[in-house]
Order: C-alpha cells, then sequence, then structure tokens
C-alpha cells in the first residue's frame, strides 16, 4: 500500500473541474502536497457543486471534466511523484432528476420487475406495491399532466410505464409503479431508505453483489489503469455492514490506501478489523481545538451561556437525547417505523405504538454513531440502559426487543444499525451544535462540546495513541462539512481567555439589535466575529441557516417571518449600525492577532503530528469560512502562487491579514514532511522550563521538533516568555520556517519564538 505524506483536497465542479486541477499541481508540488484529494468526480446532479448526488456510476462526470480530464491531473500528479486520493459514495445516489439517473428511472417505470429493484431499498409492501415520492406541494388539486409521453408536474418528469398512459394524468399517475405525494408526508410515510432526511438522495444496497460490482467498475479501471493511489468513502454508516463492503473494496482497489468518514465519539476506535488505514480526520480536529481553548475561561462562559437563555438549563447529553428523539419522532420517523414493521411478527403482544417509541427512545440514547453487530455490542446495551433510566414505562418492550436488536442477522438490528448514525448526525450536528452556543468554535463535526479544553498531557497522549493506533489516519483542519472555517475556530477560541470583556460585548450587542433568541445570538455574534470581515450575503446566508437548523424560533418546514426580519436585521446592523459597527471593531481588533497567533499553532501542529495531514483547498491563506456552502467558495490560486513565490524568493511576511505568515508556515511544513520524511517516525512530547512553560506545544517526531504558543493573551499579560526555556539535542539545528539556525543544547523559548507563534526545528543537513 502507498501511503500519503499528505493531501490537498479539491473541490471538483464544472467551475473548476478535472482539467483545472491538472492545471494546479505544480502549485500544489511546489507547496510540499503529496497527493492530490478530490471531491466525488462521477456523473452527478446537473449544477452540483459537491458532488455527493452520484446519478450514474459508470463514468466520470463531463461537467467535471470527464475522462480525459481524470487522466490529465492523474498524468500531472505522477508526473511529479504524487499521488491521487477520490471521493466515493457508495450508500446513495441523486434522484432529484429521474431522468438522469438510469436505475432510478427503470425502477419507476417498472416497478418491483425492474431488475434495479433490488439496488434500492425499498418497503413495496408498505406503499401497496408503489415507491412514494415525496415532491407535490400544499395545493387540493395537484397539477398533473401528459408531456412528451411522461408524467409532468411543474418542471419535472416522470416515467409512465407501457401501456398505462391511456386517459387523463391522474388516471395514469394512479397506474404506476410510483405515487406521487406531499412533501410533508415523507416524515412518516416514505418508504425508502434516504440519506439522512434527503428525499433526494436514495439509499442503494451495495451489499449485493451485482450492485457492488457495476457502481464499481468505473473505480476499479481507475486501478486498473493506475490513474487513482487511494479512496475516501463517503459516509460508510450508512451501507449495511460497512466491514464487509471495505472487503469487497480492498479486492477491487487490490488494498489500494483508503480512508473512511467515520465520526467517533469520546474514545471510541474504529473497528480494528476493517480494511482502512483510519478517519477522515475530525478526531484530530477537535483534539487541537480543544488544546488551544483555555480552561479558565469555562466557568464564566458557563454563567453566560446560563443567563442569556429563558430556558431551564439542561446538560449535553440531555440537550442531545432531546433533540435526537425529536428526529427520530420527526424527519426521520420513516425509518423507525420501517423498523418497527420489521418486529411486528414478534411485538404482537405490545401496545399500539409502544414499539416505535422504544426503537425511537433506543436510537436517541445511542453514544455513537452506530454499531456494527457483534461489533460494538456494548454501545447497543449502554444505549438500552439509558433508554430504560429515562423511560421505565418502556422497560417491557425494551425486554422484548434486545434480544432482536442485538441479532446481528435480524433484519430490524441490521436496520437499526444504519439508522442511528442518521438520528445521531441530525440531532447532534444538524440541531444541537446550532443551540449549545457556550463556545461556538467547540460545536465541531464528531466533537463533543461538553469538554471544553485539554491539558498538554491529554494533548500529548492522545497523540501518542494515534501514532501507535491509526498513523496513516487523515488529520484535518477543515472541511467540506466543517461548521467553521479553521481561522474562525481558531479567533474564537480566543474568547476562552477574555470571557469578561465577551460578556460586556454581547450584552451591549443584544443591547443594539434584539433577536429575542440568547443562544442563537451569542452562535451568531460570535460567528460573526470570527468571520469579520465578511460580506453581508455571506451572513445573511449562514444566520437563516443557522436558525432554521436550531430550530428554536424557526424551522425549515414552518418559518416565522417576523423572527426571520429580525435576525436579518440584526445581520445589517454589524454594517449600518455605527454603535453596533463600533462594538464589533471592539471586539474583533482584541481576538484578531490572538486569533492569527491560535491559526499558525494549529496549522503548525495538524501538519507535523502523527497521521496524514489534510489542507482543504485554500486554508494555506486564512479559512473563515462558515457552514457550506459557504465553506465550497471558490479558491483564488492564483494569489496563492503570487505569494508562494515571494516566500520563495526569501520573504519573511508579517502576521496580518493577507495570510502570508500562514501560507509560510504551511509550505514550510509541508516540504520538510515530504523531503525529509526520516524525521517523522515517532512521538515524544517536550516540556520547556519556566513559570510560562504551560503556554507552549512542543514535541518531537524523530527530529523534526514543533513549538506552538498557546493561550497567546495569558501569554501576553505575563509579559511574554520570560525566561522559560527547552531543552534540545546538542547538534546544529534550523528553524525551517525562518531560517534561524542553533547550536541546541538548553535554548530560550523567546529567543526560538522571536519571530513567530510557532517553530519548526530540524537537524540541519551537511
Amino acid at each position: 500500500m502507498s501511503i500519503p505524506i499528505s493531501t490537498y483536497r479539491l473541490q471538483i465542479r464544472a467551475g473548476f473541474d478535472l482539467n483545472a486541477a491538472a492545471g494546479l499541481v505544480d502549485y500544489l508540488h511546489q507547496l510540499g502536497v503529496d497527493w492530490v484529494y478530490l471531491s466525488p468526480i462521477l456523473a452527478a446532479e446537473a449544477g452540483s457543486d459537491h458532488g455527493y448526488d452520484v446519478v450514474d456510476h459508470s463514468f466520470v462526470d463531463e461537467a467535471r471534466g470527464g475522462a480525459a480530464g481524470l487522466d490529465a491531473l492523474s498524468a500531472a500528479a505522477h508526473s511529479r511523484g504524487m499521488g491521487v486520493l477520490v471521493d466515493i459514495v457508495p450508500n446513495h445516489v441523486g434522484v432529484a432528476t429521474p431522468s438522469s439517473n438510469p436505475w432510478w428511472w427503470d425502477l419507476l417505470k417498472k416497478g418491483q420487475s425492474s431488475r434495479y429493484a433490488e439496488a434500492f431499498d425499498v418497503d413495496w409492501d408498505f406503499g401497496d406495491g408503489r415507491l412514494r415520492i415525496p415532491v407535490l406541494g400544499d395545493e387540493d388539486a395537484p397539477e398533473l399532466l401528459i408531456v412528451d409521453g411522461q408524467l409532468a408536474y411543474y418542471d419535472q418528469r416522470f416515467p409512465i410505464a407501457e401501456g398505462t398512459g391511456d386517459g387523463d394524468a391522474s388516471a395514469a399517475h394512479d397506474r404506476q409503479h410510483y405515487e406521487l405525494i406531499n412533501w410533508r408526508r415523507a416524515d412518516s410515510e416514505l418508504n425508502y431508505r434516504r440519506f439522512f432526511a434527503v428525499n433526494t438522495l436514495a439509499g442503494i444496497r451495495v451489499e449485493v453483489p451485482w450492485v457492488f460490482d457495476e457502481s464499481h467498475a468505473e473505480i476499479e479501471r481507475w486501478f486498473d489503469e493506475k490513474l487513482v493511489d487511494g479512496l475516501r468513502v463517503d459516509h460508510p454508516d450508512g451501507v449495511l455492514d460497512p466491514g464487509a463492503y471495505l472487503d469487497d473494496l480492498a479486492r477491487v482497489t487490490r488494498s489500494a490506501y483508503v480512508l473512511v468518514e467515520k465520526i467517533l465519539e469520546g474514545d471510541e476506535r474504529m473497528p480494528a478489523h476493517w480494511q482502512a488505514a483510519g478517519t477522515t480526520g475530525y478526531d484530530a480536529l477537535g483534539d487541537i481545538d480543544r488544546v488551544l481553548v483555555d480552561p479558565a475561561g469555562r466557568a464564566s462562559l458557563d454563567t453566560l451561556d446560563a443567563s442569556i437563555d429563558d430556558a431551564p438549563k439542561q446538560s449535553w447529553l440531555d440537550l442531545i437525547h432531546d433533540t435526537k428523539r425529536a428526529i427520530a419522532d420527526g424527519i426521520l420517523r420513516s425509518e423507525i417505523l420501517r423498523i418497527a414493521r420489521l418486529l411486528a411478527h414478534d411485538t404482537g403482544a405490545l401496545a399500539v405504538g409502544e414499539a416505535d417509541d422504544a426503537i425511537a427512545e433506543i436510537a436517541a440514547c445511542f453514544p455513537v454513531y452506530r454499531s456494527y453487530l457483534p461489533h460494538g455490542l456494548d454501545h447497543l446495551e449502554e444505549a438500552v440502559a439509558d433508554a430504560r433510566r429515562r423511560r421505565p414505562d418502556l422497560d417491557d418492550a425494551v425486554d422484548l426487543l434486545m434480544p432482536l436488536l442485538s441479532d446481528p442477522t435480524h433484519p430490524a438490528a441490521q436496520r437499526l444499525q444504519q439508522t442511528t448514525g442518521m438520528v445521531m448526525a441530525k440531532g447532534v450536528e444538524d440541531t444541537a451544535f446550532y443551540r449549545y452556543s457556550r463556545l461556538a468554535s467547540l460545536t465541531e463535526v464528531g466533537g463533543d462540546p461538553s469538554e471544553f479544553s485539554i491539558g498538554l498531557d491529554e494533548f500529548h497522549s492522545r497523540q501518542e495513541n494515534r501514532q501507535a493506533v491509526f498513523p496513516a489516519s487523515l488529520t484535518t483542519l477543515s472541511t467540506h462539512d466543517t461548521k467553521r472555517g479553521e481561522d474562525v475556530r481558531a479567533r474564537i477560541d480566543v474568547l476562552s481567555e477574555i470571557p469578561g470583556e465577551w460578556r460586556v460585548a454581547l450584552t451591549s450587542l443584544r443591547e443594539l439589535a434584539p433577536l429575542g433568541d440568547g443562544p442563537l445570538e451569542n452562535l451568531l455574534w460570535e460567528s460573526i466575529v470570527g468571520t469579520w470581515p465578511a460580506s453581508r450575503d455571506r451572513l445573511h446566508a449562514y444566520a437563516e441557516k443557522a436558525a432554521r437548523e436550531a430550530g428554536n424560533s424557526t424551522g425549515w418546514a414552518a418559518p416565522d417571518e417576523e423572527f426571520e426580519l429580525r435576525m436579518h436585521a440584526l445581520i445589517d446592523s454589524a454594517f449600518d449600525n455605527p454603535r453596533v459597527a463600533e462594538q464589533l471593531a471592539t471586539i474583533v481588533e482584541r481576538v484578531t492577532l490572538p486569533g492569527w497567533s491560535n491559526s499558525l499553532a494549529a496549522k503548525l501542529i495538524q501538519l507535523t503530528a502523527p497521521g496524514v495531514p489534510d489542507v482543504y483547498q485554500g486554508s494555506e491563506l486564512w479559512e473563515t469560512s462558515l457552514v457550506d456552502p459557504d465553506n465550497r467558495r471558490e479558491v483564488d490560486f492564483e494569489l496563492r502562487r503570487e505569494l508562494l513565490a515571494g516566500i520563495d524568493g526569501g520573504g519573511h511576511p508579517a502576521i496580518d491579514s493577507t495570510g502570508a505568515a500562514k501560507l509560510l508556515v504551511t509550505s514550510a511544513a509541508l516540504r520538510l514532511r515530504r523531503d525529509r520524511p526520516e524525521l517523522f517516525t515517532r512521538y515524544a512530547p517536550m516540556t520547556a522550563i519556566g513559570d510560562t512553560a504551560g503556554h507552549l506545544i512542543a514535541f518531537d517526531r524523530g527530529g523534526a521538533v514543533t513549538l506552538a504558543t498557546r493561550l497567546p493573551v495569558g501569554l501576553a499579560a505575563r509579559g511574554g516568555w520570560g525566561r522559560a526555556t527547552l531543552l534540545l539535542p546538542h547538534r546544529p539545528i534550523i528553524d525551517v520556517i525562518t531560517g534561524a539556525e542553533y547550536e541546541g543544547g538548553e535554548l530560550e523559548v523567546a529567543t526560538l519564538l522571536a519571530r513567530y507563534p510557532v517553530a519548526l526545528l530540524a537537524t540541519r543537513t551537511q
């Protein structure tokens, strides 16, 4: 297996296709990148910027450059000794435009007699032999037409089975193998598996051999022709048996480097028997974020958080239980009811609704995304114990269900495993993260915001564990899914050092631009401070998404117009109200410099710590994006080329708004890791001596020594590093960031970090 030293993630789309990516390879190589990492490239819905809505697995999307574009990108990378990693989507396909997806079109046209009926996960009995498609609006009598031999509803088209198109459109519709239903019925009446609650993404059954083979034939060609060197697997928790799927994938890739988008909770580990090198790195992101948060700010921020919320304060675990339960009873009730139907033969003794109540409660209590029975049975047992504690009235139902749900061969147990991850993602990431605003930088994918911060010893312990267990796992700071870009979080982290100042600022801002939803106000103002200066349009879009995802004062299904007017007025006030602008400018100025310090620290740590570091497109400069689609904005690569050329010409940029200092740190770390891999063979914590030693993160990777400042506000308040010293080997060393040379031994930290808040020391070559 070829393992990358580092990767660089590119979002491939019509506006930046594979040919454009091929033209960027020289810059990436100069930056120090080892492998190019591509978003999904198989044929997707027209206009899709992300590519996770694949409509045809048999070819590379022409809009993304097609097969010729992949050839060009692969040739450009391989000619420079670089590899190619591609994101794939095995769990679901895009069905928003039925005619674009040949499998789905055939299914709609032929129903259960379609060859592809086996490929999709449909409960035909529940739909009385018809597939329910939730596309109709709220009109009393939807206007259906027959246009060019197809059933038409506004601009949507559906096939008509042979011999069933006689009469008017309504009558023809009633004879089809599908039933168009009101979109509001999707929550509880759908009869096909989806990706989460997205009706236009239908799950496919890759556990069926021919479905796997045909959906992976093009992927296998990439490896047969040595175009691609590794894969990133999207949402493996959605497939029936992720371990078996990875075994199948290893067969077609010849056991190539494979990563899985597996979200780990707490101390959870990826199953060791999986044929995967590791995860996509959210666990590493959480560790780096938390070592940069000041534990001393927790009590003050807790008090502030409690004071702005009129609702009774809940613990994090109680909050996410309730949001997950709301999801199980709401947008994912279709999935819960399907599990109950699979158990109907065994649960006749229960009262009506008791089985699905118990199933929903167990799903809401699940401590991780899913189990992989028999692996992870302890997680199911933990969920059941918590369900019993919270709902003792369900004891009889749980007694009956537990033997069935713990049986790996029972269809209901299999379905529950595919469902709990959906409930977790929608209930936590897409709901609770928008309600829990104590420190917004901690509400990140895969993170537990109840873990406020970690100390140096815990941080080092986690890195040692990563080095020992999954050294080839990816690490990241920003992705196409992060709620806030890495430098937004780095700036928000500073608030943990100045909680009193933040309380004063927030109180003033809330008085000047009242909204009537304290937690959301805190979330919005933290995010505005973190990303400032951001455009008005970007902040309006973020506020709308954040408010509707939170679901406390408005929502997607029934937006509260009056509340949203106030919410948009809050955003406008940052631009139009001089008093708001003045208050915002004051707090932004306070956090900007220490925020940049945190940013450089986080970047250097991630690029040099154990694991395979990924640089998300553009994040070699300041990455101030918010949640998608904002984090998929176009990147100005020409600017980055120019700045890198200036750095390579001997420049030592200041830490300022250009972000060139971050580019310097990124290129220095990537190049050292690529060009001198022998310096990155272990992980050994290093300890500074002196009163300010707690502000230094220091570790030796086997010859490369990383130094990074933490809690910069507190350090400045103490007057700087003072006489803090670091013991280094007595040999000639160089800081590859600044070019400064030292003879080793006992060196003052203030000297080592005189120019930047970070340093990367390496043994000098002769």
